[in-house]
């Protein structure tokens, strides 16, 4: 049986804000097994949301004063027999795939945000480095994005950017 994850970072919604997540991700969210959210989501309540779809995990953005004590900086969790890490920044451009691979050694994926840039792209020995970019504030990226990830029996199966 495949896992579907909707991964989410950078989505600043605060409280009292006018901002949503867009139409495609609320689509996405209600076909989801997990939800990942890489960091500064804000609030409590848009976490309170996400796991009104499905289980939801986080990690403590630089923006997420609110959730300090509240969210782990970083985690390493298994889903389906896949090892999964994820953090809120994961440093410089340069060195980003042996920097990683060092700091979570037996993760096959590591999910990150920070930067509104979306990446899905091979790290080092065969571990996937994904962000999702931001669905709400895309910061001079084309179009705002989200992520995907299928997890069949262990393997990662699918992985997507998803453009809105």
């Amino acid at each position: 049986m495949t896992t579907e994850i909707v991964v989410l970072a950078d989505t600043h919604i605060r409280l009292g804000s006018t901002r949503r997540l867009p139409p495609a991700v609320y689509a996405a969210l209600a076909e989801a097994d997990l939800v990942l959210h890489a960091g500064d989501v804000v609030t409590g309540a848009v976490l309170e949301e996400l796991a009104g779809f499905a289980p939801t995990m986080a990690v403590l953005g630089n923006n997420d004063t609110e959730l300090v004590g509240q969210l782990p900086e970083q985690r390493v969790f298994t889903v389906d027999g896949l090892c999964i890490a994820m953090i809120h920044d994961s440093g410089a451009r340069k060195g980003r795939e042996a920097r990683l691979r060092r700091r979570f050694p037996t993760a096959e994926v590591v999910v990150f945000g920070h930067s509104h840039i979306p990446i899905d792209s091979p790290g080092v020995d065969g571990q996937r480095l994904f962000n999702p970019g931001s669905p709400t504030e895309r910061r001079g990226q084309p179009v705002p994005t989200f992520g995907r990830l299928r997890i069949d029996d262990g393997r990662l199966v699918g992985h997507e950017i998803v453009a809105l």
